[in-house]
């Protein structure tokens, strides 16, 4: 399982660094920006899951691509040179259990993410927008019914772990690590948690996610609970990790839902 990628954007004299949201690419592209996009893939030049970002309005004049690996921290700090803001979305999304979760998933998930951050801060980046995941927020076990789900709620870390939910815990550590690291060193950091996300692929290749709802419907499964969904869609998502970043007022965690869905309206 690789880490998924990374993308750089620049913006006339003020550059923004992402990872994997392809969407915000196309957002930046429609604002002809100058973007460069990052992968871990040896040969993304030529790689065909890649094709669809040289098809975005002036690609050809705009859009770059690089190799470089969350995991290794000189080419993390040699993409962030010269950025004013970093927008950081990688992290290990497996469709399947995986045999070492604390090597494939929580490691690189909390390893990554702080060495984005020691990087903003070493090169002075203004301004860091960090994607975690309600995943972070919600996995709390006798979480009183009466008080609402809100960002001053953590997940259980010890309980996500008891529980083998190793995605919330690697989400919900690598969070909790970012904002202890962001405040001792003085970065303008904010998290933005989204629920469940839906919408349009702009790329051929499947993620995680649609794996899962390919499995579902060519498998299928002899009975599923049909459990209420919240969902955001990755279009709307993409607008908020914009607006969070331009707008100096935004701080501390924000939960990113649109509404809430039923499993049978999904087919």
């Amino acid at each position: 399982m690789r880490i998924e990628e990374k993308v750089f954007v620049e913006k006339k004299t003020n550059h923004l660094l992402f990872a994997d949201c392809r969407h915000l690419v196309h957002l930046f592209s429609r604002r002809c920006l100058q973007m460069l996009f990052i992968s871990s893939s040896s040969n993304i030049q030529t790689d065909e899951k890649y094709g669809h970002l040289k098809k975005l309005e002036k690609a050809s004049e705009k859009l770059k691509l690089f190799k470089a690996d969350l995991l290794d921290y000189e080419s993390i700090r040699a993409a962030i040179v010269g950025c004013d803001g970093v927008f950081h979305t990688a992290s290990p999304v497996p469709p399947t259990s995986v045999p070492d979760p604390e090597v494939e998933l929580i490691k690189p998930a909390v390893d990554g993410t702080l060495n984005v951050l020691k990087a903003c801060c070493e090169v002075n980046v203004k301004k860091v927008v960090y994607v975690s995941s309600v995943a972070a927020v919600a996995i709390i076990p006798n979480r009183p019914q009466d008080r609402p789900l809100d960002e001053t709620f953590w997940s259980d870390q010890e309980f996500c772990r008891s529980n083998n939910d190793w995605y919330c815990l690697s989400k919900t550590k690598a969070e909790s690590e970012a904002w202890e690291f962001s405040k001792k060193n003085g970065i303008d950091f904010l998290s933005v948690c989204p629920t469940l996300i839906v919408g349009p692929m702009l790329q051929k290749t499947v993620n995680a996610s649609s794996l899962v709802l390919i499995k579902l419907l060519k498998e299928g499964y002899e009975e599923l609970e049909n459990r209420s969904r919240m969902i955001v869609d990755v279009r709307d998502l993409a607008e908020a990790l914009i607006l969070v970043y331009e707008k100096p007022e935004a701080n501390g965690r924000y939960i990113c839902v649109s509404h809430q869905i039923g499993l049978e309206v999904c087919f």
